[in-house]
Formats: C-alpha cells, sequence, structure tokens
C-alpha cells in the first residue's frame, strides 16, 4: 500500500502545505476541494484504465506512469486550458498567459472564454465516451451485470458498425436539441472528430496488439506475477500463456488511454472555474487528484482487483455511459459536478456490491458438495 499510494501522499502533502505558505487557508481549502472532485470524477476511469494497463507490458506501464503522468498534470490541467482559449479566441500564447494570470470574472475573462468554449469540449469529450461505453455494451461477454438489459444488446451488437450509428444519432439529437443555432456546427464537428479520434487509436491499437505476435515476437511479452500471467495459470494455462502489449501495440494502448484520460478530464477542469479563477490552483488540485487516480489505477492491477470483482467493469462503463450523457446534455444545461461525482461512484459501489454478492454465493455453492459428504 505504501509503495502504491506513497507518493500520491506525498504530493498531496507538499501541496496543501504549499498552499497554505502562499495563498493561505483559503488556497488551502481550495485546493482540498478540487483534489476531492477530480478523484471523485475519475475513479470510473481508474476502473477502465486498470482494465487496459493489465494488457500492457511492464515497461509501458511504467512509462504511463510515469511520461503519463507528466501528461495528465501538466498537459490536460494546465496547457490544455490554455491552448483552448488559444484557438478558441484567435489569441497568441503570450496574451493566453496574461489573460489566464489575470483571472477575475465577466465578459473577456479567462474563465468565460473557456465556457465559451464548452461545446466544442462537450462534443468532443462526450462523444469519444460514448463510443467507449458502446463498443463495450454491444460486446459478448464471459459475465453479465444488468443481464436483462445487456444478452439483448449483445445480440444487437452482431450488426456491424453499431456502435457508430448510435452514437451518430445521439449526436444528431444532441445538436438538434441543445446547441444554439450559434454552436450548432461546433457541436457536430467536434462530436464527429470525437467519434474519429475513438476509432482511430482503438483501432490502431487493436491493429498493432492483434499483428504483434505475427510480425514481430518481440512484441508480446508474458510477465510472471503479472494480472495477464495470474489470469493464465488460474485457468490452468499455466504463468506463461497470457501475453502483454509491448512496442507499437503498447504505444497505442498507451496513446489510447492518454486521449480517455483527457476525455475524462473535460469536466473537471471546465467545472473546476466555478470554484477558483486561478488556473495554477486548479492545476494543483486537480493534478494532486490525477496522482490518485494513477495510484488507484496501480493498485487495481496489482491486486487483481478487477478478477476478483467482475462486475466493476461493469460499473465504470455504465458511469462512463451516463457521463458521456451528462457531457452532451451540458452544451445547454448546467449539471453540477457532485451530480455527476455521485452517478459514477453509485454505479461502482452498486458493481462492487454486487459482485461480493456473486463471490460469497459461489463460495457458498462450493463449500455444499462438502458439507454433505461429511
Amino acid at each position: 500500500m505504501l509503495r502504491i499510494f506513497g507518493v500520491s501522499g506525498a504530493v498531496t502533502i507538499l501541496a496543501l502545505v504549499g498552499s497554505f505558505i502562499l495563498g493561505g487557508p483559503a488556497t488551502l481549502a481550495i485546493v482540498a476541494i478540487l483534489i476531492v472532485l477530480e478523484v471523485s470524477l475519475s475513479f470510473d476511469n481508474a476502473v477502465v484504465n486498470a482494465k487496459i494497463l493489465e494488457r500492457m507490458s511492464k515497461f509501458w506501464q511504467t512509462i504511463f506512469l510515469t511520461v503519463g503522468i507528466a501528461i495528465a498534470v501538466f498537459g490536460m490541467r494546465l496547457v490544455f486550458p490554455l491552448v483552448l482559449v488559444g484557438v478558441t479566441a484567435q489569441l497568441g500564447p503570450v496574451e493566453v498567459v496574461q489573460l489566464a494570470l489575470e483571472g477575475g470574472e465577466g465578459p473577456g475573462s479567462y474563465a468565460e472564454r473557456i465556457d465559451a468554449a464548452h461545446p466544442a469540449i462537450a462534443g468532443f469529450g462526450g462523444m469519444f465516451l460514448m463510443m467507449l461505453f458502446l463498443d463495450w455494451l454491444f460486446e459478448d461477454r464471459e459475465h453479465r451485470w444488468l443481464t436483462w438489459l445487456e444478452r439483448p444488446l449483445a445480440r444487437i451488437g452482431v450488426l456491424d458498425s453499431v456502435s457508430v450509428i448510435v452514437a451518430l444519432a445521439a449526436l444528431s439529437v444532441a445538436a438538434l436539441t441543445l446547441a444554439d443555432e450559434e454552436d450548432f456546427g461546433t457541436v457536430l464537428v467536434s462530436g464527429v472528430l470525437g467519434t474519429i479520434t475513438y476509432l482511430l487509436v482503438n483501432g490502431l491499437g487493436n491493429l498493432f496488439e492483434g499483428a504483434g505476435g505475427e510480425d514481430d515476437e518481440s512484441q508480446l511479452a508474458t510477465e510472471p506475477g503479472s494480472a495477464a500471467s495470474r489470469a493464465g495459470s488460474e485457468t490452468g494455462g499455466g504463468p506463461a500463456q497470457a501475453a502483454l502489449a509491448t512496442g507499437k501495440a503498447g504505444f497505442f494502448l498507451f496513446l489510447y488511454l492518454e486521449v480517455l484520460d483527457a476525455s475524462f478530464s473535460f469536466d473537471g477542469v471546465v467545472g473546476a472555474f466555478a470554484i477558483s479563477q486561478d488556473i495554477f490552483v486548479i492545476a494543483v488540485g486537480l493534478g494532486v487528484g490525477a496522482f490518485w487516480i494513477r495510484s488507484l489505477t496501480v493498485f487495481l492491477v496489482r491486486k487483481g482487483t478487477l478478477n476478483d470483482y467482475v462486475y466493476l467493469e461493469h460499473g465504470a462503463h455504465w458511469a462512463i455511459g451516463a457521463l458521456s450523457v451528462l457531457l452532451l446534455v451540458t452544451i445547454r444545461y448546467e449539471v453540477p459536478e457532485i451530480i455527476t461525482g455521485l452517478i459514477g461512484v453509485g454505479f461502482i459501489l452498486a458493481a462492487f456490491v454486487n459482485s461480493v454478492m456473486r463471490n460469497r454465493a459461489l463460495a457458498a455453492h462450493d463449500e455444499q458438495p462438502a458439507k454433505v459428504h461429511a
């Protein structure tokens, strides 16, 4: 536990102490609130990240937890808002930084520019996450949580491109009913770009992961002690049966995780401006939260939690589906961050409870023959 969460704990202490020294109790409180906001909004992200990280080699797992955290903290929580304001407001880098340092509220402020860019953010992020959810939803799986719903949808999934059809239909409805006349084109274009980005990154990842074993055996590696290796031994295949992605396959899985993290970050970055107008305070609070999400991801992988509690993945994906819809809804209506966070946590808690109940039922069934024999 110390090895997994130690760095996140140390970074949290440094951030809180630094916030108190530089800004006083008020800044300390804001940073603490932003940390909690980020963790609550991205808890489902950790579950999905863990599922993908299990497929990656030790090297690419390390890259995700080092280079990836730098991209998440500095790229998405600091640089991305600056770039977004610069593009949408047609301002140069120096002007954007000056605008951000000025802070404040009202017309022309940094926060107001971010708010003006929200339809594009919601369209892109909402469609990327919706594609992720729909691809999972229409997939036939060994375990089903909401069987009454997941089973018939899995049957529909045999149709080619059904995820894309449903996603584009949802985008059309959202643009027609939620976007203002001036934002209609922006929502459509950003939504289509979000869909294309998902298809491109996910498709390339699957391509190189599938071709790795045929084209270059060094691209696939099995590591003793990994979650994949444990899964192989549990099914009787031995510790060397499961392959982990390296090389180009690992790179595209890493890229996919980064785009996924970015999509999860949109609501947190935008929502943070309701708490503070200081971009550096926002970057610190959300950045520390990102450290905790990375640590939680590692914990889930190292402990094999997703194999022990099989419905956690289901809860996370249903939370992603809810988040994608909420992002599209925010094109017109404001949705409080507490609602977004509680929906995600609610799905995962429900899935965890059902997983525990399933494990107990299986354990009781396994013990029953032994009791009869006695």
